[in-house]
């Protein structure tokens, strides 16, 4: 069985760029990204380039079959694609509550029509594929997402401005995938807080992003239901669990490949899983919000109550989300008992 990882993965210690997961108290990473990267001077290249080194031997090394970069040069995986985006103004910034209360953050503007720049990720899937040979995926938001974490002076309703960011995703998808890149995975958790937006409008959007893209990319879409603001708080918001259910065969239908759904925090009645007829499911084995590790045994027997409800061909593993608020240690751990798992089901070395 297949594994892969989401997104995000701690910093090491050496790179000094905030993100949403560490930092001082009170540092706001979209408002201090940008500082804090000039700040590198010339040695920043060669630090982002060490750590995504690091963070990929690290997924390696557990026996992660598509690692990601970690997002390591990213202040957060939505505002760093923006900043690469027309129509974003970052001088400009509203605090507003997020995710049904999850947390708070300063966020970018939309002022005018958004417009892809010039292409950046197919260069920097370059860069982090040079460090390994398994295929390394690609991850960035969606438009959903997008129009939910930026304040917007410029659009009628979400559904316009969302058509024209699926558009600005679009060059990147086939830039990504004219350049070789074989995975790649658009974010959407706005699809499990908004599933009435989302069968409206937000996967017909999705579906615009990957337009273009080549028949030899796998186009993933992870659905998370939200990050705690700190780890090991079980009572943070999540989203509806219903809304998988009511978006699966959706998403079915849709051209998209793969799709990544969360188990481990919040387990799914499996019977979610016959839904998706077509389309591969990644599922969340374990935990990134909860410093506890899973067990070798326990990973193992819900993958393999999984397979009763879905062919073992389109079933991978994966953990829940990005890695970014748990520790080194427990991330190794936890990845290590996440692959021995998958192989134990039956799968590749």
């Amino acid at each position: 069985m297949l594994t892969t990882c989401i997104g995000a993965y701690p910093k090491p210690h050496y790179l000094k760029l905030p993100d949403w997961f560490s930092g001082p108290d009170g540092a706001d990473p979209t408002r201090d990204w940008a500082a804090a990267w000039r700040a590198l001077g010339d040695d920043a290249e060669s630090l982002v380039r060490r750590a995504i080194k690091e963070v990929i031997a690290d997924q390696v090394g557990c026996g992660i079959h598509i690692p990601t970069d970690g997002e390591v040069r990213r202040e957060n995986y939505i505002h760093y694609h923006c900043r690469h985006l027309h129509g974003v103004n970052f001088n400009r910034l509203g605090r507003r509550e997020l995710r049904n209360g999850a947390y708070t953050a300063r966020l970018p503007t939309i002022t005018g029509r958004v417009r892809a720049g010039k292409p950046f990720l197919a260069a920097e899937w370059r860069t982090a594929q040079a460090f390994t040979r398994r295929p390394l995926k690609v991850t960035m938001p969606g438009p959903m997402t997008i129009t939910d974490t930026t304040a917007n002076e410029h659009y009628a309703t979400p559904a316009a401005q969302g058509a024209d960011l699926a558009a600005a995703l679009s060059s990147e998808v086939r830039a990504l995938s004219e350049a070789g890149c074989r995975q790649v995975q658009i974010d959407e958790p706005l699809f499990a807080r908004k599933p009435e937006a989302a069968l409206a409008y937000g996967i017909d959007h999705l579906a615009a992003a990957m337009h273009g893209c080549g028949p030899a990319t796998t186009v993933t879409v992870h659905i998370c239901c939200g990050y705690p603001d700190a780890l090991d708080n079980p009572d943070y918001p999540k989203a509806d669990p219903g809304a998988y259910l009511r978006l699966a065969e959706a998403l079915d239908r849709s051209p998209v490949h793969a799709v990544s759904l969360e188990d481990a925090h919040r387990p799914n009645d499996l019977k979610l899983l016959e839904s998706f007829r077509r389309a591969t499911v990644i599922l969340g084995a374990v935990a990134i919000a909860k410093s506890r590790v899973e067990s070798v045994d326990e990973i193992e027997q819900r993958l393999r109550a999984a397979l009763q409800h879905i062919d073992r061909r389109r079933l991978m593993a994966a953990p829940d989300c990005g890695l970014g608020l748990l520790p080194r240690r427990i991330i190794l751990a936890k990845l290590k008992n996440l692959c021995e798992a998958a192989r134990a089901v039956g799968g590749r070395a």
